[in-house]
């Protein structure tokens, strides 16, 4: 039950990091976040998880970068497309890093 609960969570504050959100309220969703990570056991099933929150993190990225390529420069939908793009870079490094602790701690625990 409580990893249903950690997931849930984490996809909750995902999304919420996906939205514009004031900088001190994005700094307190991603403490957040990080616990919630830090809960979650660490094995295999939750590795996968991870990495599939990431895939769909690289998706996101890959989407916003041609959308803002598609903006004029100097115009509001570009600069709104590029503080978007940082948001979900920055996000992105978060979910990588919680797959690197993952799989630090499934490969040492050995088999």
């Amino acid at each position: 039950m409580n990893q249903f609960v950690a997931r849930a969570n984490i996809d909750h504050y995902l999304g919420l990091l996906d939205g514009g959100l004031l900088p001190q309220n994005r700094s307190t969703i991603t403490k957040l976040l990080i616990a919630e990570e830090d809960k979650l056991s660490h094995d295999l099933e939750q590795l996968e998880f991870a990495e599939n929150r990431a895939a769909n993190g690289r998706l996101r990225l890959n989407h916003v970068r041609t959308l803002l390529d598609s903006f004029a420069l100097d115009t509001p939908e570009r600069e709104q497309a590029g503080r978007l793009l940082v948001n979900l870079e920055n996000l992105q490094t978060l979910l990588e890093d919680f797959c690197h602790r993952l799989r630090a701690q499934i490969t040492s625990r050995g088999p």
